[in-house]
Parts: structure tokens; C-alpha cells; sequence
């Protein structure tokens, strides 16, 4: 067995990812502790620590402590692995050692609270325009909180969000597949940034981007008082979801299911399905299944 690199500790005790070593598996580096906080820690940024444990069960469970524990807005959490990783509904979140990234973020939003449920799509815009400028890769967006990616001209998913209430916040976690092979992926509608041909799969890198391309899409959205329209967020999130234009079968709490076309994000970051009887029905929450491409023709008519 390869020896493991010690663990390093901050001054506060904590566990960081380990630095890279004679020990390091050359195809999937640690993540450079060190240099991500000297890139993201300034003072005109929204971030305000960063810390890299080697493994933990979920950083969302984690981060969401420290909130209740005083932790200052802009606190950053990654794991090089997660073993207990959430998405909605609870399902579980897990990939090999390094292979992704795996982090949270605490934030205090300054508007008012009925807006906040646009945070997990404005995680979506901002962690899919990094991706498709950094790593080089088409990310779209599957309502509400999937990331897509193309392999081999299907659609997988490569990444998810899970915003959760934490103290006087929200702690967002953010789960990406970077450099997942095919033999290595969780369940056959899995995906990663390499299968997808990434230009990049530099972790370090794609982790940096993310992290700035939110700081800029919620300090926009802080500025315009959390106005999805004024901040441009409900136009680039509708510009990017590939849920848009596709019959979807929507699966709600309770065991019930809507069938239409989905035609909108409305003011609310609600799916606005347009249903066979006329009916225009905003759903909030539940699973969307995509049931045919975008764009894709049935007896002449577009789907």
C-alpha cells in the first residue's frame, strides 16, 4: 500500500488536506491549502477562511456547525473525500479520494428572506459559468439543483447543490465530479468533468473559479436587494437550464406528478410547467424528470 502523506494541521488545530508530497498520487494532487487561501482570502472578496480536511462525513453537516458556533460569513469548507455527502431528499453524495470537489459555503444574505430561495439556483449560474470558461465544458443546469454535462451525446449529471438553513444563514454545499472514470462513476446517469473532455481538470484551479465566479453573482444579487431580475440571475439561470423547452414529468411530496412542458422560471425561482389542459402550474419543489430532448418533434409538433 502507497504511504499516505502526514496530516497537516492549521493554528487552530484543524485537519487540512495534505500538501503535495513525495507520497502524492501524481493523478489526483491534494489540493495546495496554501495557495487557494492566498488567491481567495483578500480583503475585497466575500471569503473570509478556508479550510481543507482530508475526509469528513459531509461538509454542509460540518460548515453548518461552525455557523452555529459563530463562524464569520464567506467561511469556505472542502474535503479532498466525503463519506456521508447529502443532496436533496437525503441521498447520499460519495467519490473516490480527490477526484472532485466536495466544499460548502456560509452565507448571510442581506435581503429579504423570501428571496433567499434563489441561493442553490444562484450557486447553479455561477459554478456553470466557471466550469464552461475554466474547464472548457458546456455545464447546463437541470432545475433545481442538478449540474449536466455531456459524454458521449448524452446527458449525465455531473455535479449538485444543497442549500440548507444554518444559524442566521445558509450553508451551500457544492458536489462535482472532476476526474471520475467510467468505472468509477456512483450509478449509470453519472458523469464528470473528464469523461465530459475537459480542457482542465487542474482541481486547485476549477476550485478558485467557482468560489470567484460566486462571489461575483451574489454580491450582484446582494446589490440589487435580491431581486432576481435586476441582478440578471433569473435571465442567466433560464439562459442556462436545459430543463427549459423539454416535457418533464415533475414528482412531488405526497406522491403526486405533474406532466407538462416546462416554460419558465418564474420571480419566485419556481419551474412554470404549461400542462395538456391549459393550466400554467408553478411547482416549488420536487423531482424533475426529463422526458424528451429539447427541441425533439412528435407527430410535427415541438415537444
Amino acid at each position: 500500500m502507497t504511504p499516505q502523506p502526514p496530516e497537516n494541521r492549521d493554528k487552530d488545530g484543524r485537519a487540512e488536506g495534505p500538501e503535495p508530497g513525495p507520497w502524492t498520487d501524481l493523478e489526483r494532487p491534494p489540493l495546495n491549502t496554501t495557495a487557494l487561501r492566498r488567491a481567495l482570502l483578500r480583503p475585497d472578496t466575500l471569503w473570509t477562511s478556508l479550510d481543507v480536511v482530508r475526509a469528513t462525513g459531509s461538509t454542509n453537516t460540518d460548515l453548518a456547525a461552525r455557523a452555529a458556533d459563530g463562524a464569520a460569513e464567506g467561511a469556505v469548507l472542502v474535503a479532498e473525500e466525503q463519506s456521508a455527502g447529502r443532496g436533496r431528499l437525503d441521498r447520499r453524495w460519495s467519490a473516490p479520494p480527490r477526484s472532485g470537489l466536495f466544499f460548502s459555503v456560509h452565507l448571510t444574505p442581506r435581503v429579504p428572506m423570501p428571496r433567499w430561495g434563489w441561493l442553490p439556483l444562484l450557486a447553479g449560474v455561477a459554478t456553470a459559468t466557471a466550469l464552461s470558461r475554466d474547464a472548457g465544458v458546456d455545464t447546463a443546469l437541470k432545475w433545481p439543483n442538478d449540474l449536466l454535462v455531456t459524454v458521449d451525446g448524452t446527458e449525465r449529471k455531473a455535479g449538485g447543490i444543497l442549500a440548507e438553513r444554518a444559524a442566521d444563514g445558509v450553508v451551500i454545499g457544492i458536489g462535482l465530479n472532476v476526474s471520475l472514470r467510467a468505472d468509477e462513476l456512483p450509478v449509470p446517469g453519472a458523469g464528470s468533468l473528464a469523461l465530459a473532455g475537459a480542457r482542465s481538470t487542474d482541481r486547485d484551479t476549477l476550485l478558485r473559479s467557482v468560489l470567484r465566479s460566486l462571489d461575483h453573482w451574489y454580491g450582484q444579487w446582494q446589490a440589487a436587494d435580491g431581486d432576481p431580475a435586476a441582478s440578471r440571475l433569473q435571465e442567466a439561470y433560464a439562459a442556462g437550464c436545459a430543463t427549459l423547452g423539454r416535457s418533464v414529468r415533475a414528482e412531488l411530496p405526497g406522491d403526486t406528478e405533474i406532466l407538462g412542458e416546462a416554460v419558465a422560471i418564474d420571480g419566485d425561482g419556481r419551474l412554470v410547467l404549461a400542462t395538456a389542459d391549459g393550466v400554467q402550474q408553478p411547482v416549488a419543489a420536487g423531482d424533475i424528470v426529463h422526458l424528451r430532448p429539447a427541441g425533439e418533434y412528435t407527430d410535427g409538433r415541438r415537444t
